[in-house]
């Protein structure tokens, strides 16, 4: 089917009549009350609404008679362990921790920090906290004590919930530690730290408020599901904010519930008992919505993976994971699938398994260059889709409709935007621009089911930061541009445009290009300080293994294929090849970062950052710049 066909009737319906769009769709879900009002004067959705997303979950399948349907196959290479947990072994399990965080006091509203690793209990911890009602609030596990310390103080949990430790490939981290560290420093002290005990590292349990996971759960009482309004908090996520103070992302039930398992269907193309792979971690968004809730609300296997895209043990670890669990489409950020080119740039691994199950591989969190699309297309023989969206919206904003008519594939382009989504592309004065012209995405109010209501204890920093710079309108802070055919270009941040000698030019643009070449792997552009022309570009390349090349030589070839594509005003001369670029642990780079070294700019290294180290090859860069100078 055809654009004109399916996807403009869709998107126009929810656009013309989202009441009755989003009315539809809300009656798919098992509500305890269901909502008589889709929007209300104070733009909320479904406030009148009551339900409990835990029971959305687990136990209304369990009731229809699919409890011994796997809900989670956990895959941890690190550890060398599988296990699957059916719909019912899952919901017992989670009644029962329910009923140990019960015991220990928490209710209805508060509020529950959860530090762990990627293993079955941190979807049960956050699965038993929305059985109560109270509201979850996950940290990366291993994150800084100091940065524990100040999301402790911004939620003000009434419990916190860790593990011994965090297995890495070559490492076993303590996490008691941190937590003992991060409760000291903190001015709020949680009523109770409850430490799942595992077998690699085993934690001191010495302070009164400590208690042992496995031996609450000996004694525990199941209990059910507490009937929560739909606008009540389901959890605080914390994302990276510019003001060194964490920024709390809120979600609601009604509405998050409503529209991931739309998408689960319209963006996924996903049915029910088919399995669902979100390669990420529950720390982030991505984790939360597809590993977690998207796939059980919508009835599919989820599988949570323990390991990496690269050495465990090999280049091949994702597609072993699609083998196993017959994965029929799996989601990952495009670093990762970066790394396995570099690692594998011929997929000889890929080879080694049988994909037939594997229908389509999605892609997001940072913008999907043409030269990974095609490498995963070419070396796969499967649909690989970009598609876009943002913590603060919790599900996809642009996306491929495939669920009801796969669109055709523009590589650089996330596709059309999804049902519910008014997009508009605004000058720095707030003016729609036409088709080509490159400026800042917006989204026209009121913002539709399952995104943020707004900034923990902060309404003033949630105006600020969304909806000051164009009334009416939520600034995603990404720019881009629409094409003739109504394709979105998500450009990259809308501070990853540079100044050259009075031209915007976007770096995110340079990158496609750069990537292009047969020896780059990955690559980022940032833009240097230049006393002339304001400011140029400079290239950070990671290159392909078995690819030998002279730096003198790649740079100049890239320069030379930057001036063919996009102009000698690029004035790009600079390229460094460096062993990894510096990322957060969701894989973005963190070319703000970049930027403030190359300029010699005081900086603060992120708490989200993967690896520490990294930064030094981009100090190594500033004084070879400055002695080539």
């Amino acid at each position: 089917m055809s654009f004109a066909d399916h996807y403009l009737p869709e998107y126009q319906r929810s656009m013309s009549s989202p009441e009755a769009f989003w009315r539809e769709q809300a009656a798919r879900l098992p509500w305890f009350v269901a909502p008589q009002t889709v929007l209300d004067e104070q733009q909320q959705w479904f406030a009148d609404g009551e339900l409990n997303t835990c029971y959305m979950a687990l136990d209304y399948h369990v009731e229809q008679g699919r409890g011994e349907q796997v809900a989670l196959y956990y895959d941890s290479p690190v550890t060398d362990t599988r296990e699957q947990w059916s719909y019912q072994r899952l919901r017992d399990e989670v009644a029962k921790f329910a009923g140990a965080l019960q015991a220990q006091g928490v209710g209805r509203g508060d509020r529950v920090v959860i530090y762990l690793p990627m293993i079955p209990q941190a979807a049960i911890a956050m699965l038993a906290c929305a059985r109560l009602g109270a509201v979850h609030s996950v940290v990366f596990g291993g994150f800084a004590p100091h940065e524990l310390a100040l999301r402790i103080d911004d939620a003000e949990p009434k419990a916190v919930i860790t593990a011994s430790c965090g297995v890495e490939i070559d490492k076993v981290i303590a996490y008691k530690p941190m937590v003992d560290k991060a409760i000291a420093e903190a001015k709020h002290k949680p009523q109770a730290v409850i430490v799942y005990q595992r077998p690699q590292c085993q934690a001191d349990l010495k302070a009164e408020c400590d208690h042992d996971w496995q031996q609450l759960m000996a004694t525990a009482n199941a209990v059910g599901c507490t009937a929560v309004n739909s606008n009540d908090p389901l959890y605080v996520l914390y994302t990276s904010g510019t003001t060194g103070k964490p920024k709390g992302v809120v979600r609601d039930n009604g509405g998050h519930a409503v529209a991931l398992n739309y998408s689960m269907q319209y963006v996924y193309g996903m049915q029910p008992g088919q399995t669902f792979w979100a390669a990420s971690d529950v720390g982030w968004v991505v984790g939360h919505s597809y590993i977690v809730y998207a796939p059980l609300i919508f009835g599919c296997s989820s599988v949570l993976y323990e390991g990496k895209p690269i050495k465990t043990p090999d280049a091949g670890a994702f597609w072993r994971v699609c083998a196993d669990y017959q994965v029929k489409a799996v989601f990952a950020a495009p670093t990762a699938f970066r790394a396995i080119k570099k690692e594998d740039p011929q997929g000889e691994l890929i080879k080694q398994y049988d994909l037939s199950q594997l229908e389509r591989i999605y892609m997001a969190g940072e913008r999907l260059d043409p030269a990974t699309y095609e490498w995963t297309c070419e070396h796969t023989a499967k649909p690989v889709y970009d598609h876009w969206w943002q913590t603060e919206t919790g599900w996809p904003v642009c996306a491929n409709p495939v669920g009801e008519a796969a669109q055709r594939v523009k590589p650089g382009s996330p596709t059309f935007p999804v049902p519910g989504y008014q997009i508009t592309i605004l000058s720095d004065s707030g003016e729609p621009l036409k088709p080509g012209e490159q400026g800042a995405i917006a989204i026209k109010l009121p913002l539709p089911p399952g995104c943020l209501l707004g900034i923990w204890r902060n309404p003033e920093r949630y105006h600020d930061g969304y909806l000051a710079a164009f009334p009416g309108y939520y600034s995603s802070g990404d720019g881009g541009y629409f094409d003739e055919q109504g394709y979105l270009y998500v450009m990259g941040r809308t501070d990853d445009v540079i100044n050259v000698a009075g031209h915007r030019l976007s770096t995110g643009e340079m990158e496609e290009v750069i990537a292009t070449h047969r020896a780059v792997a990955e690559c980022a552009v940032v833009g240097s300080y230049d006393e002339i022309k304001g400011e140029v570009p400079v290239a950070f390349v990671i290159i392909k293994n078995q690819m030998g090349v002279e730096q003198a030589t790649l740079q100049q070839q890239l320069i030379e294929m930057i001036r063919a594509d996009i102009g000698a005003i690029a004035c790009l001369k600079h390229v460094y090849v460096v062993n990894r670029l510096p990322k957060t642990r969701s894989g973005k780079i963190l070319r703000r970062v970049m930027r403030q070294i190359l300029n010699g700019e005081s900086y603060n290294v992120p708490s989200t950052i993967d690896d520490p180290s990294s930064l030094d090859d981009i100090a190594a860069a500033v004084v070879e710049r400055k002695q080539s100078a």
